[in-house]
């Protein structure tokens, strides 16, 4: 059976499921297709919270997290489903590239301000700091989990069809404005496909996009339970200061957020063991367990470091951290998230939207950068 259709989307993550809605949104045919089932745990958009923090100095990141808080504010309403959460996001440790941050922002109006240490810990009784705390008042977290199910919602209400635990076997392009997209059961005609596929990107683009090195590694941050629920709890970022002897230990800046329910998630950056998406073990590394439950001992004074729930998911990640988001002939690609894309998600979805309907890629993001 051969479907005709506009647009074809493999993926169902969060950028899948935000590049379908804003396909809808333009009054275009568009169909999901997602290896997995609905909710699954096996790549990088499962899970309750994800931070939304504005502290970047780049441009481009600054004007899609500033598009990506207005279309936050749409999909809410649309759905009339709470999405953000802004309670505020600390950014503190090495001060050099804070400083940078808080010098763009002045320049473009984002509210944050340096506070001192004292007034820091007055403030969060959680939390230690040592040197001044950069604060973001208009940040927080994102409700992950509520955000994929409105971007379907929303989507699905113009039209849109999601297929879950349906498998893309074969993609092929046919012209320069012609796809084919084989599943098990039907075969899509498009005029884009719009892949978004994590973990799986480099397997099922091989032949068709000449992609920069995607690494995917099995990160495993933790949910630590608080030990005095009257404690307040921003988002945070907290870089160690080079050269700080006793910050050697860590692998990676730290970044974190409370998950009502479950506690507060802290983990490393992109330091988990790389892996096979299609051979994961989902087991915590012990020795990056160890020093995580080392850092919220000394960091994290408000949480109890040994009663903790670890957390298994992916990172997918170009080596300058950038995205990737291009086009190539009518092949449509959005990868490398490198685990700071969620706050973007429905922006990302914009730009995937404008590269199907012709838009060239943002030069940051090119696949041939």
């Amino acid at each position: 059976m051969v479907t005709p259709i506009d647009v074809v989307v493999v993926g169902g993550g969060a950028m899948g499921s935000a590049a379908a809605w804003n396909v809808a949104r333009r009054g275009q045919s568009v169909a999901l297709l997602e290896r997995f089932e609905a909710g699954h745990h096996l790549g990088a958009s499962h899970g309750a919270t994800r931070n939304f923090n504005t502290a970047y100095h780049q441009a481009e990141y600054l004007d899609l997290v500033t598009e990506a808080r207005a279309l936050w504010d749409v999909l809410a309403a649309e759905t009339g489903t709470q999405l953000l959460d802004l309670v505020g996001l600390v950014n503190h440790g090495h001060l050099e590239p804070l400083r940078h941050v808080r010098e763009v922002h002045a320049a473009r109006g984002i509210r944050s301000t340096f506070l001192s240490p004292a007034e820091a810990a007055e403030r969060w009784a959680g939390m230690r700091f040592r040197s001044e705390v950069l604060y973001v008042p208009e940040a927080g977290r994102v409700r992950a989990a509520d955000a994929l199910a409105a971007l379907r919602t929303s989507a699905e209400a113009r039209g849109a069809r999601f297929h879950y635990s349906t498998p893309v076997r074969e993609i092929t392009v046919l012209g320069e404005d012609s796809v084919a997209v084989l599943t098990d059961s039907e075969e899509y005609r498009a005029r884009r496909v719009i892949v978004t596929a994590g973990a799986w990107s480099r397997k099922l683009l091989e032949g068709l996009v000449q992609l920069p090195r995607l690494v995917v590694t099995q990160e495993q941050p933790a949910h630590f339970r608080a030990v005095d629920p009257s404690h307040e709890w921003p988002s945070f970022n907290h870089l160690p200061d080079p050269g700080t002897a006793a910050d050697s230990y860590w692998y990676s800046p730290v970044y974190g957020m409370l998950t009502p329910g479950e506690g507060v998630k802290a983990g490393w950056h992109g330091v988990g063991p790389v892996v096979d998406p299609d051979a994961r073990d989902f087991a915590p590394e012990p020795v990056q367990l160890e020093a995580l439950r080392r850092y919220v001992r000394e960091w994290l004074p408000g949480l109890d470091a040994d009663d903790c729930a670890p957390i298994s998911c992916t990172y997918t990640s170009t080596e300058s951290e950038d995205f990737v988001l291009d086009r190539v002939g009518p092949v449509v690609v959005g990868a490398g998230f490198s685990g700071h894309g969620f706050k973007f998600t429905p922006a990302v979805g914009r730009v995937l939207a404008d590269l199907a309907d012709g838009t060239p890629a943002p030069a940051l993001f090119s696949a041939t950068r």
